[in-house]
């Protein structure tokens, strides 16, 4: 029986940080510990893939690791929790307030889906704690299944499921054979599709001049937009908010900094929920690329750089789940379209547990969207950022 949790309360405002918070400057609640790990997430990735696209739903990985986190122990704990930002919250309330925010995101606005979906596999015989499996059923509303993992559709099955929970934008996560020291997958899958409040018309979009990261002009078709729309602007950048549905509870923020790589190296959570406070009604034009794009990425050397490195080694201590066990894969895969009418994102992470070896405002504003860019999907009640991305070359 699934225990309510009723939805998180509004974010208190924030304390300044510095960049290494200490205890009682961590976050407060779950959706600002998930929004502070996704700004470290993406300027660890954007290092890495130098010049390419990035695009990660925080929510995603946040909520598979917090699964994970409920059977982790000693060194293994501590790590996971410096790593996902709960310093200020105990295990009661990250569980009360990830079942509150799964609850909470569902099918949001008549004109909105969205979908949270968590799941367990476990591999048949292996014995598992029933406590476990128990809390993560009950407060990450995940379906737990046992699985002959040496049988050649155990991949398929799985993959099953993260389709139907995608609606086919991420047909599959695990690469059949399943790995014979593989004993469990801990899933989550979000969906995510708006129209926006005000559509694009199609027949003011054009080819323009785009210019990418490597100072490569192109043409690329830009859709536009006058009216009045929040706006914020600074020394460093333009933003502009995009709402979708009827009750705009979901919107896109898109940033279109002087320099992106220098953007993305200075965000932290006490910026951001600043600049949210800042946006102002303001008459304007936008011009904002359409694009496309499927990202993937193996998750492993960017949670070890956030400092979670024990719990990969066969040191260890997931003994809250099972005995002898580590993570062995974190895999995280995501889609998104942008278009006239609206946004279609998903995004699945799968972590598979192994066994051991042992500013003033214009009163106008004209914004074109015509070089490398940061965006985030925002659910502006529980103040959740579900996705965000660099796109260097739409």
């Amino acid at each position: 029986m699934n225990k309510q949790a009723p939805s998180p309360e509004p974010t208190p405002t924030p304390i300044p940080t510095p960049k290494q918070p200490t205890q009682s400057q961590s976050p407060k609640n779950i959706s600002q510990a998930h929004n502070t790990f996704g700004f470290n997430s993406i300027k660890i990735l954007a290092k890495e893939e130098g010049n390419k696209n990035i695009f990660i739903s925080p929510s995603s990985i946040a909520l598979a690791l917090s699964m994970v986190y409920n059977g982790a122990n000693g060194e293994t704990k501590s790590a996971m929790q410096k790593t996902l930002q709960f310093q200020n919250l105990d295990i009661a309330t990250v569980n009360q307030e990830s079942l509150g925010l799964i609850n909470s995101l569902k099918n949001p606005d008549l004109r909105v889906e969205l979908s949270v979906a968590n799941s367990v596999w476990a591999r048949n015989g292996v014995d598992f704690k029933k406590d476990f499996l128990s809390t993560v059923g009950s407060y990450f509303n995940a379906e737990i299944s046992t699985l002959d993992f040496s049988d050649s559709n155990a991949a398929n099955t799985i993959n099953a499921w993260v389709s139907k929970n995608t609606k086919g934008k991420i047909p599959t996560i695990v690469t059949p054979p399943v790995p014979s020291d593989m004993v469990m997958y801990l899933i989550n899958a979000v969906y995510f599709k708006g129209s926006w409040t005000t559509e694009f018309d199609k027949k003011l979009s054009e080819d323009r001049n785009f210019t990418t990261s490597e100072g490569v002009s192109k043409k690329h078709p830009l859709m536009r937009q006058r009216g009045n729309m929040p706006y914020l602007e600074t020394e460093d950048f333009q933003s502009v908010n995009l709402p979708y549905g009827t009750n705009k509870r979901l919107s896109m923020y898109v940033f279109l900094p002087k320099n992106l790589n220098n953007f993305v190296k200075t965000l932290d959570t006490n910026k951001w929920n600043d600049w949210m406070k800042q946006y102002k009604e303001t008459e304007g034009t936008i011009l904002l690329p359409r694009f496309k794009m499927e990202y993937e990425k193996g998750l492993i050397p960017m949670l070890t750089q956030l400092g979670m490195g024990v719990a990969f080694q066969d040191n260890a201590d997931l003994s809250g789940i099972g005995n002898s066990l580590k993570i062995s894969e974190v895999k995280h895969k995501t889609y998104v379209d942008v278009n006239e009418e609206g946004t279609e994102a998903a995004a699945v992470t799968s972590v598979g547990v192994g066994i051991t070896s042992v500013q003033p405002v214009q009163k106008t504003f004209y914004m074109e969207v015509n070089r490398p860019f940061f965006f985030v999907i925002r659910d502006n009640q529980t103040q959740e950022v579900l996705f965000m991305g660099t796109i260097q070359n739409p």
